[in-house]
């Protein structure tokens, strides 16, 4: 089946469409929702289109067109009203970031499908296997951002949640036949309280030029020249209004670091650095290796280390993880979110009590495993381990 045998989806590209949009949502208990983003296009990501599906009908809402969507707040936080994402992850933290939306009761099909260990979780799969729908993958990187939108790019958009509603209601019988809906529910519940991402807080007082794989091996005169590398493609990324990695790579940027170029003849050869790109950025590339030989080598951000005890503690808890999952042929992060081994690991509870203030640990969790993780951390007191260093 494909998405031109389907009655037309709504475009909501007005005010007026918006708030009709708002009253039709407001009717239905249970409402697909999905995203469309220019990651791939843009030096700073935005949601570009929303889809919502309903048992009537098909609605796509322009929000470059409709840039305040404050009218939609209630609906997303509404606990009475079930919303259903496919990978809910990142559609809740954009939709956090752009609108600074909250949410509540959702529902999200590919967790639904991990949880009861289907084999393929991913939206087009799933829809081939239980609906016999094709979905055409040529459009999945195109520039959403780019308007007037083609007709097959609203029918590819409108796919992505026309049959959620109809695959949420088989994930939900199959879940409570299996007795997984409690767990399924508690999952829910912690994915939609990913609108502040605070991982992402935390990672912000650290100098992004240091995520660069291969920074920490720099020497520090070495690290002084990669930073005013970096700081040169953010700004023509910038500029240009396209993601960094298309100004140039990474490993082209720890390249040049380590060749310290003089010369535009210098750039010849180096992995990326293609005569075009050598035209192009030649100056700039020079420019900020010059920069980075006179600045002062910057502080090394100390790295996360873990105490022999804390890591133990994490290594019996992994493995335990590790073996629960494979009895029951899920991924190991099904069982327990790694954010919760961490926290066990550094915490070290004693009491079911005390299991309350885990990070990511909700009721259900703690009640089918709080027993077995609780005698496992009693007895964690191991041979010592070397230090690790914790990416």
């Amino acid at each position: 089946m494909r998405a031109s045998s389907l009655p037309p989806a709504s475009l909501v590209a007005d005010t007026d469409g918006l708030g009709r949009l708002v009253r039709a949502l407001a009717l239905d208990p249970i409402v697909a929702v999905d995203t469309e983003s220019n990651s791939f296009h843009a030096y700073r990501e935005q949601v570009c289109l929303i889809q919502f599906s309903t048992l009537a009908a098909d609605y796509i809402l322009d929000p470059i067109r409709v840039p305040d969507l404050s009218s939609l707040a209630p609906f997303f936080a509404n606990p009475g009203q079930q919303k259903v994402f496919h990978a809910a992850q990142n559609d809740i933290v954009c939709l956090g970031r752009d609108y600074h939306f909250e949410f509540a009761n959702i529902f999200d099909t590919m967790s639904a499908a991990r949880t009861l260990g289907w084999p393929q979780v991913g939206l087009a799969a799933i829809l081939d296997i239980h609906f016999g729908v094709s979905m055409s993958k040529q459009y999945q990187r195109i520039d959403w951002k780019r308007r007037p939108l083609a007709p097959e790019h609203l029918d590819y958009a409108r796919l992505d949640t026309h049959y959620l509603i109809a695959l949420r209601d088989r994930q939900y019988q199959a879940l409570t036949d299996a007795g997984h809906w409690p767990e399924a529910e508690e999952e829910f519940a912690r994915l939609a309280r990913l609108g502040g991402d605070s991982d992402q807080a935390d990672q912000a007082l650290v100098p992004a030029f240091w995520r660069v794989k291969g920074a920490r091996d720099l020497a520090p005169a070495q690290a002084a020249i990669l930073e005013a590398l970096f700081a040169y493609r953010e700004q023509e990324a910038a500029r240009r209004d396209c993601p960094p990695f298309k100004v140039m790579g990474e490993a082209t940027l720890i390249d040049l670091t380590r060749r310290a170029p003089s010369r535009a003849e210098d750039l010849q050869g180096v992995p990326g650095m293609t005569p075009e790109q050598i035209r192009r950025h030649a100056q700039g590339v020079l420019h900020a290796v010059q920069q980075g030989l006179h600045a002062p080598a910057p502080r090394e951000p100390p790295a996360d280390r873990e105490s022999d005890e804390v890591r133990d503690r994490y290594d019996r808890l992994h493995a335990w993880r590790k073996e629960r999952a494979r009895a029951r042929g899920v991924e190991s992060d099904v069982i327990l979110p790694r954010t919760a081994l961490w926290d066990l690991a550094r915490r070290a509870p004693r009491t079911h009590g005390e299991l309350v203030h885990i990070m990511d640990l909700g009721p259900w969790r703690r009640e089918t495993y709080g027993h077995e993780i609780l005698a496992l951390l009693s007895g964690a007191a191991g041979r010592p381990k070397p230090v690790a260093i914790i990416s």
